[in-house]
């Protein structure tokens, strides 16, 4: 059976949601996921997905604020019902996956237990509610370890790979031998590594697969050794992040050419675990 492959929405294409997620569609792309956000855009985009009968493979929570999540004050309350409503949101629209971070930052290295009972109560909503939670690696894999590690025998919490962040955010980690018995989920995308010295929010570039340093036939092969067999979902960005330029030369294409390109690089990683499902 074809692996379906799936794409989440790209920012700066200038295009009403329906016109991109149609677009993204007739590139061949199965299906789509997007941002959780309180208000209008969020539902236009559950809309658009509607009207062009896309299946949304998952919510992608907010996590401008997770690092809250690790602290005991008053602002904390928000973050956590924040991360809840992302679920009830995947719930009440049979979307079967909800993604965390469980931190954003590079200065705190210290979990703490404040942090631990807070994802206990995001933990028990999607378990009540049946839906999936899959715990991304992001910074500060301190945290991510001592997440995965108190719910590893809890059926609601899996495991979002995302390739780029693992080789500018955890090198030297094998993340998907040590969490695959988790794994549920994919964000994968390409970057250079760390480019300075000393790894920041800049390095995580979001390019097509193969245009950066991503060992995409070790991933494949860790893929299958960890049994996964599901979709496989790109995170990609057409936008270079500040002071960079990697991605420019995607934002000067038209965005069916980069849809075009997409695909087809999503094809190539699919063509690379498919060799290894065979062996």
């Amino acid at each position: 059976m074809k692996t379906k492959l799936n794409l989440g929405l790209i920012g700066g294409s200038g295009l009403p949601p329906a016109e991109q997620i149609a677009k993204i569609r007739h590139s061949g792309f199965d299906g789509i996921f997007f941002d959780f956000g309180r208000g209008e855009k969020f539902h236009r985009r559950l809309s658009a997905a509607k009207e062009c009968h896309t299946d949304v493979v998952s919510l992608h929570s907010a996590f401008m604020r997770c690092n809250k999540l690790w602290e005991a004050d008053e602002s904390t309350e928000d973050v956590i019902s924040e991360q809840i409503e992302c679920i009830r949101a995947c719930h009440d629209n049979s979307i079967p996956v909800s993604v965390h971070h469980v931190f954003i930052g590079f200065e705190s290295h210290e979990p703490t237990e404040a942090g631990l009972y807070n994802f206990d109560r995001i933990v028990r909503e999607g378990e009540r509610l049946g839906v999936k939670l899959a715990f991304e690696n992001t910074e500060g894999i301190e945290y991510f370890d001592v997440v995965m590690e108190r719910y590893k025998n809890t059926s609601a919490v899996g495991f979002c790979i995302d390739t780029g962040h693992e080789l500018c955010y955890n090198p030297g980690r094998d993340l998907i031998s040590q969490y695959g018995k988790k794994l549920c989920f994919t964000h994968i995308n390409d970057n250079l590594g760390v480019c300075r010295n000393s790894v920041t929010y800049l390095d995580d570039l979001h390019l097509l697969p193969f245009d950066g340093k991503v060992d995409f036939d070790f991933f494949a092969k860790r893929l299958r050794e960890a049994g996964y067999r599901g979709d496989l979902t790109f995170e990609l960005s057409r936008t270079s992040k500040p002071g960079r330029h990697e991605n420019d030369g995607y934002a000067a294409m038209k965005f069916e050419d980069y849809l075009r390109e997409a695909y087809s690089r999503a094809e190539k990683v699919a063509s690379l675990c498919e060799k290894y499902a065979s062996e």
